[in-house]
């Protein structure tokens, strides 16, 4: 539910967001983190699990000699977890706590937007925590526009288990973006 239109979105200074962003698919809701930010994209790898884990740690990969936690990302939006298939992967992340592995169902696209293309992020209700959506990056022409969610991924994954959306929140926002 939006408020009324005086507050109905958040000010984003788009001027100091990143203009490159890796597009990934969740389900059918499309992301986008700074590319600056992505030190490689792999194939889905089992990696070795963590007993008493969060239910959205996967486990650890030892890449190159560095042990790597990797994170199912949809799990850890309150999605319903999915069926792992050829074109799930793993995008490794270098990130100011060091490096961090997201499990995404697929990787389309390295995207360049410039400010114009990107909308602030809405203002939903106190139960829709949505502080690690930077913008809405808009792709196509008029008329046939997708939506491109740009995520603040350090902020997202800062985020207590407890403050994690839930699937019921999840849901409203993806039909919205759908």
């Amino acid at each position: 539910m939006h408020t009324p239109a005086d507050r109905s979105a958040r000010p984003v200074n788009v001027s100091s967001l990143p203009n490159e962003y890796l597009s990934f698919r969740l389900g059918t809701v499309e992301y986008g983190i700074d590319i600056l930010k992505v030190q490689e994209i792999r194939g889905y790898e089992q990696p070795t699990g963590i007993a008493n884990a969060p239910d959205y740690l996967k486990g650890v990969l030892n890449l190159r000699g560095t042990i790597v936690p990797v994170m199912d990302l949809r799990v850890k939006l309150g999605m319903q977890q999915a069926n792992f298939d050829n074109l799930t992967v793993t995008v490794i992340l270098n990130l100011d706590k060091g490096p961090v592995g997201l499990v995404v169902d697929a990787v389309s696209d390295v995207i360049a937007l410039v400010p114009e293309q990107i909308r602030p992020t809405p203002h939903f209700d106190g139960d829709v925590h949505a502080d690690h959506i930077l913008g809405l990056g808009t792709l196509g022409e008029p008329g046939q526009e997708r939506m491109l969610l740009l995520l603040d991924i350090e902020k997202l994954l800062a985020q207590a288990p407890t403050a994690r959306a839930t699937p019921a929140a999840v849901e409203p926002a993806e039909e919205a973006l759908a």
